[in-house]
């Protein structure tokens, strides 16, 4: 079956505790938006940030941006009720912290299940611990239900004891392997966060690195990264052209019966003509939402 492809340049972290952000959200410029009942809520916020997403869930208005909550981590006190919570809020995809391993993640989805989510609510999963990277494989293959990995790339740097690095060598390993795993499995995959505000030109680089890695998109803490990630994460008028070139090029030649064309001095097979239609087909999501 062919996967329907979804724009997922950029993700916005929303704090649940934050009312004004999520109805803020509603007007954003953002492929999806990432409603946070973990890290950025203080515990003696949380069951009130949990009341407030699922009602403004329930409010609408987020159009055509996916809406994702993400939970408390399993053995949590909170953990639990997120999640009976999420099953029937109408949330695109429930995002799973901490995930170790496939058990905990198959766990979840039957705990979806069992608590009344419809079939189309999707699973996404945060790798973020030395432990995941290694099992990364299996944990992308763990649940029907899951669709997209999020790197957590703050954790993970702190618990491999790596110092800040804008080019982020130490992280290149665990991020490969990540996206292997994606792709093995038919996964998007989104990068993690890039947290100095203030350095636009980090955060640039950052992206530009991601995307040349092979990731579908940026995980965002701000409205202001929303613009950059979505431009560089998204297609560009040239290469819409270029694709465009290559299966009008790839056309005429298989109508003569070859099963090679030539672009600008490029040899074009079949796998670049695939690579082109998924690229307008991107570009066509991008415009319809």
């Amino acid at each position: 079956m062919t996967k329907t492809i979804r724009p997922r340049r950029s993700a916005l972290y929303m704090p649940g505790s934050n009312q004004r952000a999520l109805d803020k959200a509603r007007e954003l410029p953002v492929d999806a938006v990432i409603m946070d009942l973990e890290d950025s809520v203080a515990p003696d916020a949380k069951e009130a940030a949990r009341t407030n997403v699922i009602a403004a869930i329930a409010a609408g208005g987020y159009e055509h941006r996916e809406v994702i909550v993400r939970i408390n981590g399993y053995g949590t006190p909170w953990w639990k009720d997120d999640l009976v919570a999420v099953a029937t809020s109408g949330a695109n995809a429930l995002l799973a912290p901490k995930i170790g391993g496939a058990d905990l993640l198959s766990k979840l989805g039957d705990l979806l299940a069992i608590n009344g989510a419809p079939d189309e609510m999707r699973l996404w999963a945060m790798a973020e611990t030395p432990e995941a990277i290694i099992k990364i494989n299996s944990i992308a293959n763990a649940d029907p239900r899951l669709e997209v990995l999020v790197i957590g790339t703050s954790d993970l740097a702190k618990e491999l004891r790596i110092p800040p690095d804008p080019d982020r060598i130490g992280l290149l390993p665990a991020l490969t392997a990540s996206i292997l795993a994606a792709r093995a499995h038919g996964l998007d995959i989104l990068d993690g966060v890039f947290g100095d505000l203030g350095d636009t030109d980090g955060f640039i680089r950052s992206c530009e690195q991601g995307r040349k890695l092979g990731f579908d998109g940026k995980t965002l803490i701000h409205p202001g990264q929303i613009e950059v990630a979505n431009r560089i994460f998204g297609v560009s008028a040239a290469d819409v052209a270029a694709a465009t070139e290559v299966i009008k090029a790839w056309e005429a030649a298989a109508a003569k019966g070859s099963g090679i064309a030539v672009v600008n001095g490029r040899m074009i097979e079949n796998l670049h003509a695939e690579e082109a239609r998924r690229v307008l087909e991107l570009n066509a999501a991008i415009a319809g939402s």
